[in-house]
């Protein structure tokens, strides 16, 4: 990648601009980091003259052919086509293993929605059934449940790749979606889930799962050119035939598995975990005080989102200049915005029908459409800081558009499908969206 850059910038046909955005891809293939929104503007002025160049350099005789791949087929060559950003992300954290299989620690799911690496550990810790037994004796009852029961928990039990998904969900629905996320597992309609309900979900995630990966394999077949007759075995170390009473299994249900859940049960359990991340977060500013700083607040806002250095600094140093002297948000504050962005969807939605000019709206509009959303105000001091880092100009209106997109990122906390944006895929992606610029230029109109 960095080889081709590097031959497309030295062309003399490119102008300085040209070579400029070559020169930021070159760099970014180099750092593997990614190239994010202002870099792929440039990289669309540049590419849209200089596609051609570089396509043509591509397909003539300069272009080195890669080594054919072996016809051997191993877990390592697969892991990269059938794992998507979650999966590598729980086996990243993950820090047990049982019987083959990897599951996360309460601890480790706390550290995998709050930071962006694992504890440092040498290597996993393989568990027994006497592990296991004490897990389940340790483990609360639904009715002794809390705000700081992963915490409480710790390293003292397991959670499966698909309770994974389901906690990582909870995270983001409004509080109107927990009766949608309840239903979903109560399919008899009783009002009450038992332990073969909550497994039918766990069902669906693994049969959509295991029709991925037998996707992937024979793709992966193909490509290594494997005979027809060969016999190729993945072993799959999320999800196995083996049954074991996690964590939330014993949680919901009790250690015989005869309990059932209701719906204020699961609403509560809902509402706890999402206050236990919030306050992890909020604790990790505060140090022990009753409120952060308005530049903490920016920080854990913009802490997911894919802004480069600049434009990151951007933001906190407009904020600095407006509030030099801040008076501290709470964590009810907090908490209360953070439970705003579960509804931004229908937030876009309000103020889309609101401004359908797409105008800049108001610290009035904006209080206005939150309790609508969600039936409840957020502090005027809060929506003033809010209104302090995302309005452009200082003229008291807000940019939503910006401010939604923004949002999203940390709400999704960084596992938002995102576009290739590193090495060859990143540049045949950046190439693509210049094109389709140009395109779109060229059927617009002339004014003249």
């Amino acid at each position: 990648m960095a080889a081709i850059l590097g031959r497309l910038s030295r062309s003399a046909t490119i102008s300085g601009r040209h070579a400029r955005c070559l020169r930021t891809l070159k760099t970014q293939a180099f750092r593997g980091s990614r190239i994010t929104s202002s870099t792929t503007y440039l990289c669309g002025v540049a590419a849209a003259t200089s596609a051609y160049l570089g396509w043509r350099w591509l397909h003539g005789g300069a272009v080195v052919q890669a080594a054919k791949p072996r016809r051997h087929i191993d877990e390592s060559s697969l892991r990269g086509l059938k794992l998507n950003h979650r999966e590598r992300r729980f086996i990243k954290f993950s820090s047990v293993e049982y019987q083959g299989q990897l599951y996360m620690s309460p601890q480790d799911f706390i550290e995998s929605v709050t930071d962006s690496e694992p504890r440092p550990r040498l290597k996993r810790r393989m568990l027994t059934e006497k592990d296991l037994e004490q897990f389940a004796q340790e483990t609360p009852v639904l009715s002794k449940g809390s705000p700081d029961m992963f915490r409480t928990i710790f390293d003292k039990g397991i959670i499966s790749y698909t309770e994974y998904l389901f906690l990582l969900s909870i995270l983001t629905k409004p509080q109107t979606g927990f009766r949608i996320a309840f239903n979903m597992f109560d399919t008899d309609g009783n009002e009450r889930v038992d332990k073969e309900e909550f497994l039918v979900l766990e069902k669906i995630f693994s049969t959509a799962r295991r029709d991925r990966l037998n996707r992937a394999l024979e793709g992966a077949v193909k490509a290594n050119d494997a005979d027809a007759d060969d016999e190729v075995v993945l072993e799959d170390e999320l999800q196995k035939s083996h049954v074991v009473d996690t964590t939330l299994l014993l949680h919901f249900f009790g250690r015989k598995g005869k309990q059932d859940l209701k719906f204020e049960e699961f609403k509560m359990f809902m509402e706890n975990l999402q206050t236990e991340v919030l306050e992890i977060e909020f604790n990790e500013f505060s140090k022990g005080l009753p409120a952060i700083t308005e530049l903490d607040f920016a920080k854990i806002l913009l802490r997911y989102t894919y802004l480069q250095s600049d434009q990151y600094e951007m933001y906190l140093e407009r904020l600095l200049d407006r509030i030099p002297e801040g008076k501290g948000i709470t964590f009810s504050e907090f908490k209360s915005f953070c439970q705003f962005l579960n509804t931004l969807d229908d937030f876009a939605i309000a103020m889309k029908m609101y401004t359908l000019a797409d105008q800049p709206i108001s610290q009035e509009e904006f209080h206005r459409a939150v309790k609508i959303c969600t039936g409840a105000e957020l502090s005027p001091h809060i929506v003033d800081t809010v209104f302090k880092i995302f309005d452009d100009d200082g003229d008291g209106q807000l940019s939503y558009k910006e401010f939604i997109a923004i949002m999203r990122d940390r709400l999704h906390r960084g596992f938002k499908q995102q576009e290739p944006s590193e090495g060859w895929a990143g540049f045949k992606a950046c190439v693509k969206n210049a094109m389709r610029s140009q395109q779109q230029q060229d059927q617009q109109p002339s004014l003249t």
